[in-house]
């Protein structure tokens, strides 16, 4: 799931470039290596938008003014054996989504973390050990509970580990149902994010946690503007959710890795019918917010209302 973009022949502008060797490591320090010179930005861009949506569904907003508290121990379960409210965040990567959702911390701060030479030579274990500190010293009191699913077994042990994520699997389900243990984790789930992965999922991904769901969670997607998430949305809408592109703006993704990577990018916006002047042509990759939520409550509250009022 958190693959960059497919195979392609050297001086061919047909796909994107792949970072297939980042994406499971037993510790971030090559993603963030690999990823810092192209200033990939996605997660923060993502952050405020999550925040904002958290009271919507029905979870704490994330508030800048919080002091930071010592994370507490949660059960899978609230209370009466209720499901616990919390997010799923699909293709979630080490956990980046959740450290800067959870804790006092920018994407920069992290980049500039796991480049230093503070931690270059330290071990993995050593590295988890230094992790649950730093991360233990930043946590917001209003923090909320971040389920976690990636094909990257590793990345997911990782973000495990160092207490990012509540829980979380190494599941592919675009090839398989989910797991028992999966299903039961996200009975409570009020939202589900998407910062990367989405031009490789499908609705085989989304509609096993949410059929049959008597209340049905909203998905955020920021999704590049270089393919389509129409197969996503008509698998929800199936459900009787709506889906809704955010057609004010763009939001960075990284920079191109090569000329030819910029032409496929280009070519294939305008494809879509997006203009590519002053974003793609500008020489980065954008995304675009694609919000889904149960049909009556996009038309009660249409997606351009809800952000000019956050």
């Amino acid at each position: 799931m958190t693959t960059a973009g497919n195979e392609r022949t050297p001086g061919t502008p047909t796909q994107m470039t792949r970072f297939d060797d980042i994406y499971d490591r037993p510790d971030p320090r090559s993603y963030f290596g690999a990823l810092g010179p192209l200033e990939y930005q996605t997660p923060q861009h993502a952050r405020s938008v999550f925040r904002g949506l958290l009271p919507l569904v029905g979870l704490p907003e994330a508030s800048e003014a919080s002091e930071v508290t010592e994370a507490p121990e949660r059960p899978a379960d609230g209370q009466d054996g209720e499901p616990q409210a919390n997010v799923l965040d699909i293709c979630c990567s080490y956990g980046i989504n959740a450290a800067l959702l959870n804790h006092h911390v920018t994407l920069d701060e992290l980049y500039k973390r796991y480049t230093s030479p503070q931690v270059a030579d330290l071990t993995t274990a050593e590295l988890i050990e230094s992790d649950r500190e730093y991360y233990a010293a930043r946590r917001r009191p209003d923090a909320v509970p971040v389920i976690g699913l990636d094909i990257a077994a590793q990345a997911v042990a990782y973000g495990r580990a160092v207490g990012l994520l509540d829980a979380g699997f190494a599941e592919n389900l675009e090839t398989a149902p989910p797991s028992p243990e999966l299903y039961r984790a996200t009975r409570g789930t009020r939202l589900i994010t998407v910062t990367g992965g989405s031009s490789f999922l499908s609705a085989r991904t989304f509609r096993p946690l949410l059929e049959g769901r008597r209340e049905l969670p909203w998905v955020a997607a920021f999704v590049l503007r270089t393919g389509s998430y129409q197969d996503i949305a008509d698998g929800l809408a199936a459900l009787g959710m709506t889906t809704e592109k955010d057609t004010s703006r763009t939001y960075r993704q990284r920079r191109f890795t090569d000329s030819d990577e910029q032409r496929y990018a280009v070519a294939a916006v305008s494809a879509l019918g997006d203009d590519p002047r002053g974003k793609e042509t500008d020489g980065y990759f954008h995304t675009a917010l694609h919000l889904t939520r149960p049909a009556a409550q996009a038309a009660a509250r249409p997606l351009h209302a809800l952000l000019r009022d956050r």
